[in-house]
């Protein structure tokens, strides 16, 4: 739970809120400024007179969607306003921006009237291609909707009634296929009576359900046809049947859906359900009953809650950001009850699909498969924007909704992950992951500013538990100079380890391994002096996790304690490392970027299999080119024979690989122009995301070169192909990079004691 200061600092340090807007052309030149704004500026106005629709070519209506309230409903606070209302909005629009790449004006309406609330938000409506409806009271936020619907020619939707109907009746369908029930039999009952519950009722009904097999329960007890309070919502959902409390009505109940206040369910209740009950508890922060309680109940249960840290999470941002994304990318009038059923039904088939290792990764490694514990997406599956926001956008077209027909899909897929930034998401799941699971690793450079910054940073965010190798007193006159505590960082100082002896226990172990190599004990142990090999061998012996080093050390020299102290996985004889390049033109991989500086054919093919398997853990299918001076071997020595050899062997014994080579990286990166000129490559009709290279020299001068043009940022470089998690760092290496790179080291280590523990059970 986060502390109410650590709240406000977050809110308030450096430019204060969350979302700022920035400029997306040119505007450095008198010329510049002339087409921005005048007289530039009037040709497209001209336009736009003449067809209303080019605004969608022309401005960044197309990207924009406001977020709306009154503040009459926020969260779990109530009516505070709209002004105390706005750092929600703001956080919506963080959220929209980093799940789906939209553009967000938060619009806080100082106005609880819903007539001149309407007018308010149709006069503004021309500015944007979307209006997200948020944090507004029922019964008023239904007639809102309502109206604005029938009255714009944008799509509007108010995501606390919307969001949750989508992303629990998602959950329904998978629940009902793992408990072997029918939608149109089974007995719901639903507790709260507000906008969320009526629009997951709806929903439902939508689905399949019958409203006579529904019953719905507010603070007074059953909407019942006997009662004369109820409003026109409520009084949709009143049953004749002669029930009166909760406790009644959910006897041999099928389904139980909850959004309402904590502990009103209890456990005899869930015992008095029908077999194979279905538990939705939703209300935030707790449910209506809590996790163990549930689980203590029976056996047979499937239950979700809206919480993070229990499994099946029912959370809107599984929906809003992709049902928005398909919305605006077909220039759609409405989010119509096709679009709205066609995301349920990707949500609920992407759930039964094979997880990707860095979803498995990012959950703390559990093998995720479909079942009473994984009905719904991680919302941190990256396959969500592609998968939803196409589905949605397919469903626009189908109904008539849009106004823009997308005909490319692959080309839409690939364009939505260049427009959202796609791997500073991949990024903050991995910082997610390793705060989950937060491990050991050793900064053998403490005394490096950037590298001490790091590892503060690190234990600050709880990414890992920081070692630091090196001198106490030098430490601490670096961390006073920088202005970091490290008074509870554990320090181990090499020379005065007297108490754990640690060099010639680790010296004893390093020579047994090697014996038959040739190393003796005093070579061993005048080895260990080295911050380097003493770190290595913390990891080696389980001391540590995870081993940083490399803004001082040469790499060939720590490279080869690597591959002595910790070894090659087998079945591989080479290592090697990639990066990561997150660029406007999309995500790159790039190998070998850091080990192998003239790699021979033998390496090239290991160094292939391992950024194959890496790019896939990435949750990226690899298209990968072997680059070089020449084309297809029209040279026949040098670095293109061992490049084309390498392709020859990889294409026989890999033939599933998606390689080719060796090309140019202009015929690598330009599809159409390798097509045309070699219709016969493997990679034909598709884009290289990944580009390996000869040699080492031009590896990294092409990363680096590109990273000084400010093409984009980097992650990495990430070490493949050793049997622990040992990571190296280039030269004088920036905080942000080493911090990246400790994410990385922890995620590895996290991924290797998974894989232990799966070979320990098998």
């Amino acid at each position: 739970m986060a502390k109410r200061e650590d709240a406000l600092r977050y809110h308030a340090e450096g430019k204060p809120g969350k979302i700022e807007v920035n400029p997306t052309k040119p505007y450095s030149t008198q010329a510049d400024l002339s087409l921005a704004y005048s007289p530039g500026v009037a040709e497209p106005c001209l336009e736009i007179e003449k067809n209303p629709l080019d605004a969608y070519r022309y401005t960044a209506k197309g990207n924009l969607v406001a977020v709306v309230s009154n503040g009459t409903a926020v969260l779990g606070l109530g009516d505070i306003g709209p002004l105390a209302g706005k750092p929600v909005m703001e956080g919506k629009g963080l959220l929209f921006k980093i799940f789906a790449g939209i553009d967000v004006f938060d619009i806080e309406v100082d106005e609880k009237d819903p007539e001149k609330f309407i007018q308010t938000v149709k006069a503004i409506a021309p500015t944007f291609g979307g209006i997200n409806l948020e944090d507004i009271k029922a019964p008023e936020c239904f007639e809102i909707e309502t109206r604005l619907k029938a009255e714009l020619d944008i799509p509007v939707m108010h995501d606390d009634q919307h969001g949750t109907a989508i992303i629990s009746g998602a959950a329904l369908l998978n629940a009902l296929e793992v408990a072997g029930k029918k939608i149109d039999d089974v007995q719901i009952v639903v507790n709260g009576a507000g906008a969320a519950s009526i629009s997951c009722t709806r929903l439902y009904v939508s689905l399949g359900a019958r409203k006579e097999n529904i019953v719905m329960c507010d603070s007074k007890g059953v909407l019942s046809t006997t009662r004369a309070d109820l409003n026109a919502a409520k009084q949709e959902f009143a049953t004749s049947r002669p029930l009166a409390t909760l406790g009644e009505a959910i006897a041999g109940a099928d389904v139980f859906l909850g959004l309402s206040v904590a502990d009103v369910l209890t456990r005899p209740m869930v015992q008095s359900m029908n077999r194979n009950p279905i538990v939705f508890a939703l209300a935030n922060p707790n449910p209506e009953i809590s996790y163990h309680e549930a689980m203590a109940s029976r056996n047979d249960l499937i239950f979700a809650t809206g919480r993070s840290d229990y499994p099946n999470q029912v959370n809107n941002v599984l929906g809003f950001p992709y049902i928005f994304r398909g919305a605006l990318d077909t220039h759609a009038t409405a989010i119509n009850e096709a679009m709205k059923l066609a995301a349920v039904k990707a949500i609920a088939d992407l759930a039964k699909e094979p997880v990707p290792d860095i979803v498995n990764a990012a959950y703390q490694l559990k093998r995720t498969t479909f079942g009473r514990d994984y009905i719904l997406p991680k919302p941190l599956d990256p396959r969500l924007l592609t998968t939803v926001s196409a589905a949605v956008a397919k469903a626009a077209i189908a109904s008539g909704a849009a106004r823009h027909a997308i005909t490319d899909w692959e080309s839409y897929t690939n364009r939505l992950r260049e427009m959202m930034g796609y791997e500073n998401a991949l990024m903050r799941s991995f910082i997610d992951m390793a705060k989950a699971n937060p491990k050991r690793v050793v900064f053998a450079e403490a005394n490096h500013a950037n590298m001490l910054k790091a590892a503060v940073e690190a234990k600050a965010e709880g990414i890992c538990h920081p070692i630091l190798l090196g001198n106490e007193e030098r430490l601490r006159k670096i961390a006073a100079e920088e202005n970091l505590c490290i008074d509870d960082i554990e320090i181990v100082n090499m020379r005065h380890d007297r108490e754990n002896d640690r060099r010639t226990r680790y010296a004893e172990i390093l020579s047994r391994k090697k014996a038959r190599e040739g190393v003796t004990f005093s070579e061993a142990y005048e080895k260990m002096v080295g911050r380097n090999a003493f770190g290595m061998m913390m990891v080696e012996t389980a001391e540590a996790d995870a081993f940083i080093t490399g803004v001082y050390s040469r790499y060939s020299e720590v490279i080869k304690l690597a591959e002595e102290i910790i070894g090659i996985r087998p079945p591989y004889k080479y290592f090697g490392a990639m990066n990561i390049l997150v660029s406007k033109k999309g995500t790159f991989f790039m190998a070998d970027t850091l080990i192998n500086r003239h790699p021979s054919a033998d390496v090239l093919k290991d160094v292939a299999r391992l950024t194959c398997d890496a790019v896939r853990f990435f949750a990226h299918e690899p298209v990968m080119a072997m680059l070089s001076y020449s084309n297809f071997g029209s040279d026949k020595q040098g670095s293109p024979l061992k490049v084309h050899e390498a392709i020859d062997y990889l294409h026989k014994t890999c033939p599933d690989m998606m390689i080719d080579g060796e090309m140019q990286v202009h015929f690598a990166l330009d599809r159409k122009l390798r097509d045309e000129t070699y219709p016969f490559n493997k990679l034909r009709g598709k884009d290289v995301n990944t580009l390996l290279f000869p040699n080492l020299s031009s590896a990294n001068s092409a990363y680096k070169l590109l990273l000084e043009m400010g093409v984009g940022e980097t992650i990495g470089p990430i070490q493949m192909g050793l049997n622990k998690p040992i990571h190296f760092t280039d030269l004088e290496s920036s905080t942000r990079d080493i911090l990246n790179l400790t994410t990385i080291a922890v995620v590895d280590a996290i991924v290797q004691e998974q894989i232990k523990k799966q070979q320990t059970f098998a």
